[in-house]
């Protein structure tokens, strides 16, 4: 099954990622399981400047599904351009996605994922309302 990136999405950030040599496996292409580090590695990066370090006694996001469609194989060396998109705010949730290209490939996909995040009181272990800081960076 293939998702796509919606229509209606708002582009928070970019960043380049260094391919390392380890992110490879034996057949000489990054392993599939390296492309979701590469979509945590953005995501985190911008949850992180949006809404602060996580309060583990207090509020914030937990991830409840990701995916990643692969759409061509990387390969060492070189570096990915991450863009991180926003949409589908809701009262307690929005989704993330991301799509990865090579930056010596401007415009070439090479996979694109994304992550439902949903806003939790940890110690409750229940959903409550996005903060309006966070709001404000998703509409």
């Amino acid at each position: 099954m293939r998702f796509d990136l919606p229509d209606a999405k708002k582009l928070t950030m970019e960043m380049v990622i260094p391919i390392r040599w380890g992110d490879m496996d034996a057949w000489g292409h990054v392993n599939n399981t390296v492309y979701f580090r590469y979509l945590e590695i953005i995501r985190v990066e911008w949850l992180h400047r949006a809404a602060g370090a996580p309060d583990l006694e207090g509020e914030g996001p937990v991830i409840i599904n990701t995916f990643c469609n692969f759409l061509r194989q990387l390969r060492y060396p070189g570096d990915v351009l991450a863009k991180h998109y926003v949409a589908n705010p809701g009262r307690t949730s929005f989704e993330v996605y991301v799509t990865l290209e090579r930056t010596d490939a401007p415009g070439e996909l090479y996979a694109t994922g994304g992550a439902k995040t949903v806003w939790m009181n940890y110690r409750k272990e229940h959903s409550v309302p996005l903060p309006d800081p966070v709001r404000a960076l998703i509409v």
